[in-house]
């Protein structure tokens, strides 16, 4: 049977968006297992203070829009550079932690008790309320915090998803509330491409 010009455009059209929808919706489901890693991974004291929250589709151009704004506001070159990645990407996975202590009066944070970690929390609040992270943390949530990220990496690379650990991205989600009980956040962007879209980057 002769297919016709019209045809096998319809054709050919279907069966890229079924694959781009495919790919997509892969990207999605390892991003759901990073989380998964990340909430399992270990924690001082058995305590999860981790927050995790995924994005696709528009809420990845949203986050990409405020990167793009807190980076020319603070003349941060290189939330645009990774403002244009995000913007690229399949799915992203943001993980932070919030401002609790576990109690230890360590001194890790700087402070000699963790009842005085919070006070100088709650003050730097009401001085600092525009810095991009909101400190003291607790140095073993922040050590909780970097394992999850460690952890979540870990999935993506299992499952050759490309994926990068930002700084910037995880400031622009704090910016806009999207874990609003975290103090810190990282952002972990995916993609699935011939190619890797986070490396040999220019900015």
């Amino acid at each position: 049977m002769t297919i016709t010009p019209f045809w096998k455009t319809i054709i050919d059209k279907y069966e890229s968006d079924h694959h781009l929808f495919m790919t997509e919706r892969a990207v999605e489901i390892v991003a759901e297992l990073m989380a998964l890693s990340a909430r399992t991974a270990p924690k001082g004291r058995g305590q999860d203070s981790i927050e995790t929250v995924i994005l696709s589709g528009d809420s990845l151009q949203e986050l990409a829009g405020e990167m793009r704004k807190m980076g020319q506001e603070r003349g941060l070159k290189f939330f645009l550079r990774d403002a244009a990645n995000m913007e690229k990407s399949d799915a992203c996975l943001i993980i932070g932690c919030k401002g609790e202590s576990v109690g230890l009066d360590c001194g890790g944070c700087g402070h000699c008790t963790c009842q005085e970690m919070s006070k100088a929390q709650m003050d730097f609040l009401d001085q600092q309320p525009e810095k991009l992270f909101h400190g003291p943390c607790c140095a073993i949530k922040l050590t909780d915090l970097g394992i999850a990220l460690g952890s979540a990496a870990k999935t993506a690379s299992l499952h050759n998803v490309d994926n990068r650990i930002m700084f910037s991205a995880g400031a622009a989600a704090l910016s806009k509330k999207l874990l609003p009980g975290s103090m810190v956040a990282y952002a972990l962007p995916l993609k699935a491409s011939g190619k890797s879209i986070y490396f040999d980057r220019t900015g």
